[in-house]
């Protein structure tokens, strides 16, 4: 339970931003996590839990039981004024220090055990089916059909993308890498068309494409991006601090433009980096490993700020492109190393498909770091 008489320091959001900035800072303040849900879910494992249910028991987390020292409340945020948040059941959380980290819109159960229950329910619905729909070529998109493709070789699946290619955040060469390896695993990629769900109706097996062609699946899985959790932003005094696509400025010491008291990290954030040429700009890819470093960066100057230390000797984030790592099944990935070189099968299969970093990131936040073999 966090300590009073201490700077209250309040964190909006618990994913990978918000859960490991509370837990390198309870310690060192009096630290609130307000979530709507009482667990942390590590992103990146969760396509693996559709196909292998067990597989979630370790990547589902009780915030409890790593943030031993803070405090939780489980409610959503619905306003923000420059002293207090405002929760949906009504209460005020007063704050010294603001930390934003929600990410993106993803309604997900409150609890840990309805969440297991969604996992299992997927799984029978992938199980039950002979042929699936995958909607979208991003890699959630290209991972579930690689997850499914691998455990399940028997099944019929189609992936359809608007986009001219597949993992567009990523270069050409990874592109055809993944489309490659989907073809061998007999996926049917169709580019540059659309699917419309809102007509299917109810236990419908038929999908027509854009282009006219017609899709014959008993499920479909929907995995196009999703929006910014940033309408709690839009109408308090925050909202001039966002950019046009509702994302929140920040300085080089991931503070919200105008307010030296707010941070921002993670998904919310409009951060961007020059690429090597200085002639172009590009967004930092929303991705874990990144709003890691954001968290650990954001945590050190909040550890300064508590001390009373002085603000100049604040830490830097520096925004940039790093290796990009896209599981394909259990043992391969394609990998992009600062936008330049692809690889793909053994290598970065060992490194991230065979446990998806679940082990790694249970260690981070002290917790049994135990493998699934």
């Amino acid at each position: 339970m966090a300590s009073e008489g201490r700077n209250k320091v309040v964190v909006i959001g618990g994913g990978v931003a918000g859960s490991y900035v509370a837990k390198k800072l309870e310690s060192h303040g009096s630290v609130t996590l307000i979530d709507p849900k009482e667990y942390f879910e590590i992103p990146w494992a969760s396509l693996r839990g559709m196909v292998e249910p067990s597989f979630a028991e370790r990547s589902l987390i009780q915030h409890e039981d790593c943030l031993t020292a803070s405090r939780l409340i489980v409610s959503n945020a619905i306003n923000i004024t420059n002293t207090e948040v405002l929760l949906s059941d009504g209460r005020l959380v007063p704050y010294n220090y603001l930390i934003i980290a929600t990410g993106h819109h993803d309604p997900v159960p409150k609890t840990r055990a309805e969440r297991l229950v969604q996992y299992q329910a997927e799984n029978e619905k992938i199980k039950a089916a002979q042929s699936i729909l995958i909607v979208g070529g991003g890699p959630t998109g290209v991972e579930l059909a690689g997850e499914i493709a691998v455990d399940f070789p028997r099944k019929k699946i189609t992936l359809v993308h608007n986009g001219y290619r597949l993992l567009e955040f990523m270069g050409p060469k990874a592109s055809k890498k993944a489309l490659d390896w989907l073809k061998s695993k007999h996926v049917d990629v169709k580019l540059e068309q659309t699917v419309s769900l809102e007509n299917v109706s109810e236990g419908s097996k038929v999908y027509t494409t854009s282009a006219g062609e017609t899709i014959e699946a008993d499920c479909h899985f929907l995995c196009t991006g999703k929006p910014l959790a940033s309408s709690l932003l839009k109408g308090n005094f925050l909202k001039d601090s966002l950019d046009d696509h509702g994302r929140l400025i920040v300085d080089e010491n991931l503070r919200v433009k105008g307010h030296k008291n707010i941070f921002a990290i993670g998904d919310i954030t409009n951060l961007k980096f020059l690429t090597n040429s200085m002639e172009c700009e590009w967004q930092e890819i929303k991705q874990g490993y990144f709003a890691k470093k954001q968290a650990s960066v954001a945590a050190k100057n909040l550890q300064l700020l508590l001390a009373g230390g002085n603000e100049s000797k604040m830490s830097t984030y520096k925004p940039s492109s790093t290796t990009v790592i896209v599981s394909l099944g259990r043992h391969d990935a394609v990998a992009q190393v600062h936008r330049l070189t692809t690889v793909i099968w053994l290598i970065p299969g060992l490194i991230k498909s065979k446990d998806l970093f679940v082990g790694k990131t249970r260690k981070e936040l002290d917790l049994d770091s135990h493998i699934i073999h």
